[in-house]
């Protein structure tokens, strides 16, 4: 089911990478990348260790949004950005890479 006001510009089914334990271990999405040499789109949670290829998983963008309705906030993040949040309810910051 896509979102009544959808404010990507990609599809909702486009493939994002997220880390596993979004969807394995409840965390909570802290950091959000929007790659500037794909557009490709990353979802990581707020823990500071190395992810690892093993972590990742391809999603859609829709499941993202689903899980954590927040990051429609980020629909206008420019390419070669990032955004992070020090907690699950925390205003999200951004930067460029």
């Amino acid at each position: 089911m896509v979102a009544i006001n959808w404010k990507f510009t990609d599809p909702p089914n486009v493939a994002v990478i997220a880390n596993q334990k979004i969807f394995s271990s409840g965390d909570w999405i802290g950091y959000v990348s929007h790659d500037s040499d794909d557009g490709a789109w990353q979802f990581h949670t707020s823990q500071v260790e190395p992810v690892s290829e093993d972590d990742a998983v391809m999603v859609s963008l829709q499941s993202i949004v689903t899980l954590d309705p927040t990051v429609m906030d980020l629909a206008d993040l420019p390419l070669g950005w990032h955004a992070w949040r020090d907690s699950k309810v925390g205003v999200w910051q951004r930067s460029a890479m």
